[in-house]
């Protein structure tokens, strides 16, 4: 005799669809060509700015500079962009990548400020269980997934600091240091890219 033993599955993570306006103009991409999460943080202080800012057409096509999918501090997991879709939030590397857009201040709103270049809000614990069961999701549902990065590692890019133009400051400082890079590697067995 065997017994079939039913294991408990976790449930689905609920995410809601929110699709932005101009997503549909956005170039289509196969699911093979996606190897890549990129962890941002939105650097605003609400989902509702950083859904402004998302609304925004930067480009000719009509479209703008957004992730995939974005976490409020309560944890709540939102889609912008359908990962089929090639979203603008990396550059360099939009076609192969998932963005995760987390909801923290980070140096707003003197971005570029040389004296405001520190990371100091926290992430909620609700923010890194959902990073983290979005990102085992994702690697189910994507065979070709298995690297994943901050964006100030893959956007290095410096620009003179609004308060002192002879001085440079790093465009992209997200996530910065508060995200648990050991905690969510280990749990999500990801590998880190480093350029």
């Amino acid at each position: 005799y065997y017994v079939a033993i039913m294991m408990d599955l976790p449930p689905q993570l609920p995410i809601i669809e929110q699709l932005l306006p101009y997503q549909h103009l956005l170039e289509s991409r196969s699911a093979s060509q996606i190897d890549l999460v990129v962890i941002h943080c939105t650097e605003l202080p609400d989902l509702a700015m950083a859904r402004q800012y998302g609304e925004i057409s930067h480009y000719p096509n009509g479209t703008g500079n957004s992730g995939h999918y974005y976490i409020d501090r309560d944890g709540t997991v939102y889609l912008y962009v359908k990962p089929e879709q090639t979203a603008n939030h990396t550059r360099g590397y939009n076609p192969r990548s998932i963005g995760i857009e987390i909801v923290n201040t980070g140096r707003y709103p003197e971005w570029f400020n040389s004296k405001n270049q520190f990371m100091n809000e926290a992430y909620s614990k609700e923010q890194i269980t959902s990073v983290k069961a979005l990102l085992k999701q994702l690697k189910k549902q994507y065979s070709q997934l298995s690297l994943i990065a901050g964006h100030e590692d893959l956007d290095t890019a410096q620009v003179p600091a609004s308060d002192n133009p002879e001085q440079y400051v790093f465009r992209k400082r997200d996530p910065g240091p508060q995200f648990p890079w050991p905690e969510v590697l280990i749990e999500t067995e990801l590998t880190y890219l480093k350029p």
